[in-house]
């Protein structure tokens, strides 16, 4: 695990500061608590927009995308845990990699899959930096994930998806549970259990999030 500190413009005060208001909204699982701790967020974002990292809002990080709020990411990382160690685990779009980095804490290893270069190199450069040694990164379409890694304790999507996804949902282990976001116009979280007898649906809360995209860019 990857105690990564922050350096520059943020305070201890400032990320503490998000933690309680994190907590405040229903986080109560202290290891994703100290994960979002961690994690320098303004070191992710476009130095223009660093005074507001911390604040519980989406932020563009460029071709569309977005870095998600801190609540959603602290949210669909404790539903993956459910107060359970990880061991593997897969992301669906790394974006600039602040969920990835947040997961490295709480997972023994991660891999992580984005469709667009500049935001795959990026987010390569700012994990070496930050000296994250078990984030995989992969240039890659997403949607079909990693079967040659499979199979994952744990999967969390970055982006809604039209429909579940039956590939992804082979590759979780035995006791896996993944976590993404399901819609066209209208999204809700969805969580994904396996077990020996098969596969357990949960719907959860309404989200918003950027559409799944197939291919590479």
């Amino acid at each position: 695990m990857n105690k990564a500190k922050g350096i520059g413009m943020t305070s201890e005060r400032t990320k503490l500061r998000m933690v309680e208001r994190l907590r405040a909204q229903g986080i109560q699982d202290d290891a994703v608590l100290a994960a979002m701790f961690a994690v320098p967020r303004h070191l992710f974002v476009d130095e223009a927009l660093a005074s507001r990292a911390y604040d519980d809002v989406s932020l563009p990080i460029n071709f569309n995308q977005t870095i998600s709020q801190p609540y959603i990411v602290a949210r669909m990382i404790e539903i993956l845990r459910n107060g359970q160690p990880l061991k593997k685990v897969l992301e669906i779009g790394t974006g600039c990699g602040y969920q990835a980095a947040v997961l490295a804490n709480v997972a023994d290893s991660v891999y992580s899959m984005e469709r667009i270069e500049p935001l795959h190199l990026r987010a390569k450069k700012q994990l070496s930096e930050l000296q994250i040694n078990n984030v995989t990164l992969r240039y890659a379409d997403g949607c079909t994930g990693l079967p040659e890694v499979a199979p994952f304790d744990g999967i969390i999507m970055a982006a809604a998806a039209p429909t579940l996804l039956p590939a992804l949902r082979a590759q979780l282990a035995i006791g896996g549970r993944m976590v993404l976001p399901v819609g066209m116009n209208e999204q809700h979280l969805y969580l994904i259990e396996r077990d020996a007898k098969g596969y357990r649906e949960t719907k959860l809360e309404a989200v918003k999030f950027v559409p799944l995209l197939m291919g590479k860019a």
